[in-house]
């Protein structure tokens, strides 16, 4: 069983959703990236969901954008996140850990090499953002091959049709976009997210994350009522901005802590 879903299985028997925080690898610095991954779970998270930084990140809205830039400036690779990865599993071996970026730097590693290596390091699932399921037969394969998830994502306009299709090809959880926009936009429907998860759901058993506009406690609540996953990023990422390179990790587990405690109220 993977690490994913037992996870989900273990907080779906007790009634809870997970708690999914989204940061960049290598932002505010590479050095505190694996000490703030820590900090996260010690603060409440579930499952860590791990940007690979990227030139042109164009699903993400300004907040990531900046944390991408910042993590190139350190000239951060996909080889430097598998390395911090591997680094985290010195000391946690039990919390899932989803990479989440884009195509090119897969593609100019291999997917063979990728699935190899990221699977070495410990990583448990993949999601890029960039590439239709329709071109990622070869890359789910390897996936499959070293037992890696392969995570996609569902928006707002997606066909139910569709869904199903991807549903079909996805393992580890469904990650359901709430917003017709990029990371951190404004306004969050809940209502509307209710009835899009509940769509999924008449399709597929598979566990539904759900992210983008989840800013704080009261959101999270919310979602958590409708959906497995609760992913946040932008709010995360601009916390740790504001609190500076020494004060990243613990504002960082504060957010989570906040966040775990309105999930679970």
């Amino acid at each position: 069983m993977s690490r994913i879903k037992a996870c989900l299985d273990r907080l779906k028997s007790q009634g809870r959703s997970a708690l999914v925080p989204y940061l960049v690898a290598g932002d505010p610095r590479p050095e505190a990236t694996v000490d703030i991954l820590h900090a996260l779970v010690e603060g409440g998270a579930d499952i860590l969901e791990l940007g690979v930084p990227f030139s042109d990140p164009m699903a993400e809205g300004p907040t990531i954008q900046l944390a991408h830039e910042r993590a190139l400036a350190y000239r951060v690779s996909l080889r430097s996140v598998l390395d911090m990865v591997a680094r985290f599993r010195q000391r946690d071996e039990d919390t899932p850990i989803v990479l989440m970026g884009y195509a090119n730097p897969v593609e100019r590693m291999g997917a063979r090499i990728f699935a190899d290596a990221a699977a070495a390091a410990g990583v448990d699932g993949l999601l890029i953002v960039d590439m239709p399921p329709e071109e990622a037969g070869e890359l789910n394969a390897e996936l499959k091959r070293v037992g890696m998830d392969a995570i996609f994502l569902l928006a707002p306009t997606t066909t139910a049709e569709r869904m199903g299709h991807v549903a079909r090809l996805a393992s580890g959880y469904l990650y359901y976009v709430s917003l017709r926009g990029v990371t951190g936009a404004a306004h969050l429907d809940v209502e509307e997210v209710d009835r899009k998860v509940a769509e999924i759901k008449a399709l597929t058993d598979l566990p539904v994350a759900v992210g983008f506009g989840i800013k704080d406690g009261a959101a999270a609540a919310a979602i958590a009522r409708v959906a497995e996953g609760v992913v946040v990023g932008s709010a995360l990422v601009e916390r740790m901005a504001t609190a500076g390179e020494q004060g990243a990790a613990s504002a960082g587990a504060a957010l989570m802590t906040e966040l775990r405690q309105a999930m679970d109220g």
